[in-house]
């Protein structure tokens, strides 16, 4: 059998879709190197720009301080050149700042590619102990992981613009009425003024903590840079702190870094783990352990709420669409783990999940 009948028999469309995925990465990746270099000139630019703009305002004040001295023709020549040089810095200000939004955007993009790469590859290891498909079967299944992957990123996409919506988008609007009252207060009335720009400062404080808050749900930044642990002591607290609840966060065994599959999957059980101890419990306390051991993890949720009937709601999950278990679930079998949940009506919820911890 040549290479070719071998390509044909052989057709895996998780191994295709990754690497169309990782081809768009590289190219972004690339791009951002681009424009990494490009901010750094324009860095090296205002630099030399602002100083020579200091050099013309130190010349225009010693002019201004000396005009008898100085003829209309060079006064003129230099506040031509005053001029030049704020525009040629304006100007070069424009195009950093949108160098820096630019960069900001290819990020984003990056991460979100990287992540639907993780997808794929937890797909394809979920689907790795069958036996290759044929071609005709292949492309069904391309397709059909497709529309999943499509799918998932769609909710995604729905899930996040449903909290802009709700959060950030409506602070931001609420600003700029705020805004536009504090412009009419100027000249009616300043004293009024003084205790609507303390609001406006408030509101403005609000939208931050908001945008904040989105952003560690998508991502937190301090799991990548610090890990698991420390962002979950943060994330506890303030969890919390947020729904006036008694929380504690016990770690058992010598704390260290993860891979960073594990450490993200892990968060987001707890996480989910936690939102339904707020949506559903009316729990007082919360309580989160790790178990760290030298080849494996096990992290138990805990809470003292109304509990329910484990067998009567598994059964009907998907009737119910009840995502928050079975993306508990699905999460913990695409890194091979268990995930277990003890509850009785009256007695409080237990979730406990257990994983492997490959040696790097």
């Amino acid at each position: 059998m040549n290479a070719t009948a071998v390509a044909d028999e052989v057709f895996d469309p998780f191994v295709l879709l990754h690497q169309s995925v990782m081809t768009r990465l590289q190219m972004l990746e690339a791009e951002v190197e681009r424009t990494e270099q490009k901010a750094h000139e324009l860095e090296r630019s205002l630099e030399a720009l602002k100083e020579h703009s200091e050099e013309i305002e130190v010349t225009e004040k010693h002019i201004l301080n000396n005009l008898k001295h100085f003829s209309a023709d060079e006064i003129q020549t230099v506040y031509h050149d005053i001029v030049n040089a704020q525009l040629k810095l304006e100007r070069a200000q424009d195009q950093y700042e949108a160098l820096v939004t630019r960069q900001a955007e290819l990020k984003d993009q990056g991460q979100f590619l990287r992540s639907t790469s993780q997808i794929l590859l937890d797909l394809q290891r979920m689907h790795g102990e069958e036996s290759p498909p044929s071609r005709a079967d292949g492309e069904a299944q391309f397709r059909d992981a497709s529309r999943q992957v499509f799918q998932i990123i769609e909710e995604e996409r729905m899930r996040i613009a449903r909290d802009m919506h709700d959060g950030p988008a409506q602070s931001m609007a609420n600003l700029v009425l705020q805004a536009e009252i504090l412009e009419r207060l100027l000249d009616r009335n300043p004293k009024q003024l003084v205790a609507e720009l303390a609001e406006f400062k408030n509101s403005v404080r609000n939208a931050l903590e908001e945008t904040r808050q989105l952003i560690f749900d998508l991502r937190p930044m301090t799991l990548d840079d610090l890990g698991l642990i420390p962002t979950l002591r943060k994330y506890i607290k303030e969890y919390g702190d947020r729904y006036g609840l008694t929380t504690r966060f016990n770690v058992v065994g010598q704390e260290r870094r993860m891979p960073t599959n594990l450490e993200g999957v892990l968060f987001r059980i707890i996480q989910e783990a936690l939102t339904n101890v707020h949506k559903h419990a009316r729990a007082k306390t919360a309580e989160v352990t790790m178990n760290l051991q030298p080849g494996r993890v096990t992290v138990v949720i805990k809470d003292d709420g109304q509990g329910f009937d484990v067998a009567k709601t598994e059964a009907n999950l998907h009737k119910n669409k009840n995502l928050g278990l079975l993306s508990m679930r699905e999460r913990a079998e695409l890194e091979k783990g268990t995930l277990e949940i003890r509850s009785q009506p009256g007695r409080g919820t237990e979730v406990k999940v257990e994983m492997r911890i490959d040696k790097k």
